[in-house]
């Protein structure tokens, strides 16, 4: 009995401080750039509008950064949202649910016990062992037993699959925190785009009206005999053409704040959006740009490819340890009696103890290449992780490139509107004085009004920009205070690595 506790002790601290089989993931490295850009990323834009927006390397990613855009009405929906949007609900869902798998797994590393009663009535016939002379009687039998067994995680294969749920935890909480970001640069895109919708409504139903008296003045001139009637035609193609867009533009209005509804978590029908018009809404001039060094820790899509790949290399090592021996560890007792008065007497007690070995030896390849599917697809998850930074980069890369084009196409646009309206006033100078015609003042005005809608146009690009900056920073969740309305309800805490 000695001998074999000794064997027992030796194999449990084999157990405790084998090794872990399988590749041991290591966080890959951050790319060795300093810059997104082709050539070095840009400093600062144009002044457009009288903002220059400065990119500051290293700057910290506010959580709430849809704060600063100065709109009490966006803050308002954004904070609803968070609050009530049913997919970061399933996203917070999803992580509490890894959690939970991971506090069930740590199971494995305890000792698995059960209990057992039962009472049963029986007739045996002595026939059944060969006796030769039958005998039978009835009989009643009660037993209370109990078990313990703990398999030996020799190979580590059961540390690895603790490790890839743990791994699965860190995948949900970055899909908890793109479900974030994701959410809220959707209500400032939705609300930046609603408010140029309306604005453009606005510009063209006055360029609209202007429109009309210019095929009114063309038919009054057609019908002097001054002008050929094809002029009118072409006026009424133009003002056909500017009718068209009136219904294309309400279209996306109604459907903007059918999306805003739906961010928020209510129906369209129950709900209506603040009214946020643009000149309500602030430029942010000073934007943060995180190092390349830092991106990769922050953004939600990365973190979430990482943390496959991890998932993916765990599984190498529980696949390898499946190949391997298991050893396993139990002991029996149990008390049996026909009568329950009698049920712990001495000579009704059983016990039994030992160790089972197992070891795979034919499989028909089944483990084998199971353990080689599961290479493939670690090979498969870093490939994805590569080219989900690859994406990342390039998408920083083209927002900082984007913002700098928006604001010299802002400032062309808005050096055209200063020309459409200076020219504009001309006209309508020279029409006072009598030298020239009113369908110049209405030509000339005309020029303006479009010229306004492509302003506004190029305003709205220059917002969505901005958000699509933060949005490619990673949205500043780790910054995340839990006073604040970014402070997305936290999930519970992970529980230990260690069982």
């Amino acid at each position: 009995m000695q001998q074999l506790t000794r064997v027992a002790c030796a194999v449990l601290a084999l157990g405790v401080c084998g090794c872990a089989v399988g590749p041991n993931f290591k966080r890959p490295a951050a790319p060795p750039v300093t810059h997104y850009s082709t050539s070095a990323d840009p400093t600062e834009t144009v002044a457009a509008e009288g903002v220059v927006q400065r990119f500051t390397p290293g700057a910290q990613v506010t959580a709430d950064w849809w704060r600063l855009f100065g709109s009490i009405g966006l803050d308002a929906v954004i904070a609803e949202a968070l609050a009530k949007n049913p997919t970061v609900a399933a996203a917070e869902d999803s992580l509490r649910q890894s959690q939970d798998s991971l506090r069930s797994g740590y199971g494995i590393f305890y000792p698995q016990i059960a209990a057992e009663a039962d009472a049963t009535r029986q007739r045996f016939n002595a026939l059944k062992i060969g006796d030769v002379v039958p005998a039978s009687t009835i009989f009643n039998l009660f037993t209370l037993g109990a078990s313990v067994s703990y398999a030996l995680d020799v190979w580590g294969g059961e540390r690895r699959m603790i490790e890839g749920l743990r791994a699965q935890v860190d995948l949900q909480r970055a899909t908890e925190e793109a479900a974030y970001v994701s959410l809220a640069a959707n209500i400032c895109n939705t609300v930046i785009a609603r408010a140029a919708y309306r604005a453009e409504v606005d510009a063209t139903s006055e360029l609209i009206a202007l429109q009309r008296e210019q095929v009114h003045i063309g038919e009054v001139q057609a019908e002097a005999g001054t002008v050929p009637y094809a002029n009118v035609l072409l006026l009424r193609s133009q003002l056909d053409a500017y009718e068209a867009t009136i219904p294309q533009l309400q279209v996306k209005l109604a459907q903007s704040e059918d999306l805003l509804a739906t961010l928020a978590g209510e129906l369209p029908a129950g709900w209506h959006a603040p009214q946020i018009a643009l000149s309500e809404l602030t430029l942010p001039a000073d934007l943060p740009v995180s190092l390349p060094s830092d991106l990769v820790r922050q953004r939600p899509d990365i973190l979430v490819a990482e943390a496959a790949a991890h998932a993916a290399s765990a599984n190498v090592g529980v696949a390898t340890a499946a190949m391997l021996p298991s050893i396993t560890l139990s002991a029996d007792y149990a008390a049996n009696s026909v009568t329950t008065n009698q049920l712990f007497a001495a000579n009704g007690r059983s016990w039994s103890v030992g160790a089972d070995l197992t070891a795979p030896l034919f499989q028909g390849g089944t483990l084998w290449y199971h353990r080689k599917a599961a290479i493939d697809s670690y090979q498969q998850a870093m490939h994805l992780y590569r080219q989900t930074v690859l994406n990342a980069f390039a998408q920083v890369a083209d927002t900082l490139q984007a913002l700098a084009y928006d604001a010299a196409t802002l400032r062309a646009q808005k050096e055209a509107l200063a020309s459409a309206s200076e020219a504009l006033h001309l006209v309508q100078t020279t029409y006072a004085a009598g030298l020239s015609t009113y369908l110049e003042v209405l030509i000339a005005d005309t020029q303006y009004h479009q010229a306004k809608i492509n302003e506004l146009q190029a305003v709205a690009v220059r917002y969505q920009d901005t958000v699509a900056l933060y949005v490619a920073l990673g949205g500043g969740w780790w910054n995340a205070n839990r006073g604040t309305a970014a402070a997305i309800t936290r999930s519970p805490a992970e529980p230990s690595s260690n069982p």
